[in-house]
């Protein structure tokens, strides 16, 4: 069922279906800028274009080329120069959220948060093993 909202672009009312995010008369725009930026890029001398570039050159938003290679749009495979920012330390990177390097820093700490819990789930099984001393023993048979 279609929902009342405001387009992000142009603050204009529509029916929001999950297709689209914008209205139709800014998805047309939003079309035709792509359009003009994938025949920029398409030319064999800019295929390697920085994100920079292909702004300074087409007039397309920034977030707008992002929003355009995060769901596969303009390929980082045929346009090697081209990616979107890490959601964590804002590096470009071309899959996921995060890029490479942070990813490797999540999964290093949540290594170390990992042995440090098995480290302490050793120290409190070790305190639960009682040693009994000969004397102990005696009293306990009589």
């Amino acid at each position: 069922m279609a929902e009342l909202r405001d387009c992000p672009s142009c603050g204009e009312f529509f029916n929001y279906t999950g297709i689209r995010e914008v209205c139709a008369k800014c998805a047309m725009n939003e079309e035709k800028l792509y359009e003009e930026v994938y025949r920029f890029l398409r030319k064999r001398e800019n295929r390697s274009a920085t994100v920079e570039r292909i702004i300074e050159e087409t007039g397309v938003s920034e977030s707008l080329l992002y929003k355009w290679v995060r769901k596969g749009r303009l390929q980082p495979a045929m346009f090697p120069n081209l990616g979107y920012p890490c959601d964590k330390c804002g590096k470009l990177t071309n899959k996921g959220k995060l890029c490479a390097s942070c990813t490797e820093d999540i999964q290093n700490e949540l290594n170390r948060f990992e042995a440090v819990k098995e480290f302490r789930e050793a120290i409190v099984e070790n305190d639960k093993i009682t040693y009994l001393s000969d004397r102990d023993r005696g009293r306990r048979r009589s």
